[in-house]
């Protein structure tokens, strides 16, 4: 029955793919129709999800600033946010009732404030997922997502200790000891090598050492798998480990997507239930928003933050199943939210797609809201100064930006969207500055450039490189383009662009050769 899920995974997140829509939504689509045909639920989904959710939080934990976790703005925001959105969304839910009685769906007010504590929860499988698919992990308005999603994933685990009358053990005592083990841990990543081993090493870390550990002493396995990804973050096998765990993380999570689909079978009372919460995702949007201006950010790293953000949390299938189980709802809302979750997976899909669109197009509506740093406004200015531009200051960036500087007296400037890689560069004496290069009001502002000559888009996401290109070319910029590549097709839609493209891979054996070669003429008599 395993077989005929993935069978229905590979059609639907295919289809999804070809219409433009991310392949998650595919995958959600496939298990509702699985379920709706009346296929047996297979019992190793459940595993295959878990699984995929620990390794997703682990590889996050391995991107993590802990430092940025204890800014007012993440943890009073997380608080405000939550507050306001479902005493707001409590207010609304009783009106409702009210107004559309449903008899099997009743709810008293206790009950009411409960599904409403549950909406105001954002999935932080499905926020992560989204921001890795587009590169954006390590943006400002990418970190302040993941941070407000850690603060309500902790204050999770202090509501499911309270409502299950379970609190973590006195061998929870031991986590104190967590960072003198970072020696051990980080000993053992330079033990294993590479390869393989390096794989098992990761798994075995997240899912032993990470989820069962904190598990069996009374917290929440998700968020051990998180906190010790946090501990690795500043090796230097970090990315290397993340990278060896993507193919095998992202295979796990379309159990994750599947069982969503899973949950039940609605009938029309419930799907108009759930489409009626979907009809608050755009007040959730305006919660974060407003929470976010108070923090007074940059207009467009607010509305991007809170367009991710604007979706609701497997969380709350947990609190329905719990509070099902407790008889204080009707376990007809275990499937509501079930559906709600997956369409509100679905319009966020949708919405974050064309979120740049979306804010240059009603930016002029939130203009007192924008909120430009001094940092943000010298970065503009040294814009306007370079000759040369390195966007993504990666290895092969890094590397570009070097070679350029040996050769060339122009002004060369590096951009990244990872402040704490920008800081390492700066400490090294490179000129590099935090931008984002989908930010369509960065490349607008550099329109005003007279000495701009050559951009090469060194991003290691294609996609990435290819809608910086459409902007540059959209704005008709006169620069020399040039942009990394890994397989011909890339090449292709590079060239369509007018972009001159380097294939890494057949660039790097051209390199070896004439290295071989050098080699050789100086060992010849």
């Amino acid at each position: 029955m395993i077989l005929t899920l993935l069978g229905f995974a590979f059609a639907f997140g295919l289809l999804a793919s070809r219409v433009g829509l991310p392949p998650m939504v595919g995958f959600l689509a496939a298990g509702f129709a699985f379920n709706q045909l009346g296929f047996e639920k297979p019992a190793e989904i459940n595993f295959i999800a878990d699984l995929g959710i620990t390794l997703l939080l682990f590889t996050i934990g391995l991107k993590l600033n802990l430092r940025s976790l204890a800014a007012p703005r993440i943890w009073a925001g997380t608080m405000f946010q939550m507050v306001l959105t479902a005493g707001l969304f409590t207010l609304l839910l009783l009106a409702g009732q009210s107004i559309y009685p449903v008899k099997s769906l009743a709810l008293s007010a206790f009950a009411t404030g409960l599904i409403a504590f549950g909406l105001a929860f954002s999935s932080t499988v499905f926020v992560v997922k989204l921001l890795e698919d587009r590169g954006d992990i390590g943006t400002l308005y990418g970190q302040l997502a993941i941070g407000l999603l850690v603060m309500q994933d902790l204050v999770a685990v202090v509501y499911l200790a309270f409502s299950e009358a379970q609190y973590p053990s006195l061998w929870a005592l031991t986590l104190l000891a967590l960072p003198f083990a970072r020696v051990f841990l980080n000993k053992l990543l330079h033990f294993v090598g590479h390869g393989e081993l390096l794989i098992l090493t990761g798994l075995a870390l997240a899912t032993i050492i990470g989820y069962s550990y904190f598990h069996a002493i009374g917290i929440k396995g998700d968020l051990g798998a998180l906190v010790l990804g946090a501990l690795l973050a500043n090796h230097p096998k970090s990315s290397e480990l993340a990278q060896s765990l993507y193919g095998l993380k992202e295979i796990m999570l379309v159990g994750f997507f599947l069982s969503i689909g899973l949950q039940g079978l609605p009938n029309s009372d419930i799907a108009l239930v759930a489409g009626l919460l979907c009809l608050l995702l755009p007040l959730k949007t305006a919660i974060y928003f407003g929470v976010f201006a108070a923090s007074r950010l940059p207009l467009r790293v607010n509305a991007l933050a809170s367009l991710s953000l604007s979706n609701f949390s497997e969380f709350g299938l947990i609190l329905c199943a719990l509070a099902a189980r407790q008889g204080i709802i009707p376990v007809e809302w275990l499937i509501v939210f079930a559906l709600a979750l997956s369409l509100s997976f679905v319009v966020s899909s949708v919405t974050n797609t064309k979120s740049e669109a979306l804010y240059q197009q009603f930016k002029f509506l939130a203009k007192r809201f924008d909120f430009e740093s001094r940092a943000l406004k010298d970065q503009r200015k040294t814009l306007l100064e370079a000759d040369i531009l390195v966007v993504g200051m990666g290895r092969v960036g890094a590397g570009a930006y070097d070679a350029l500087t040996t050769t060339f007296s122009h002004q060369i400037l590096g951009l990244d969207h990872n402040s704490t890689r920008v800081k390492e560069h700066q400490d090294l004496g490179r000129h590099v500055v935090v931008a984002d290069a989908s930010d369509t009001d960065l490349w607008t502002h550099l329109r005003q450039s007279k000495r701009l000559q050559m951009t090469i888009l060194a991003m290691p996401n294609h996609h990435n490189n290819i809608a910086a290109a459409e902007q540059l070319r959209a704005l008709q910029f006169k620069c020399l383009l040039v942009a990394v590549a890994k397989f011909p097709e890339e090449v292709e839609e590079l060239a369509t662009l007018g972009v001159t493209s380097f294939n890494m891979y057949s660039e790097a054996g051209l390199g070896l050769a004439r290295h071989a070669l050098t080699e050789l003429q100086l060992r010849e008599p």
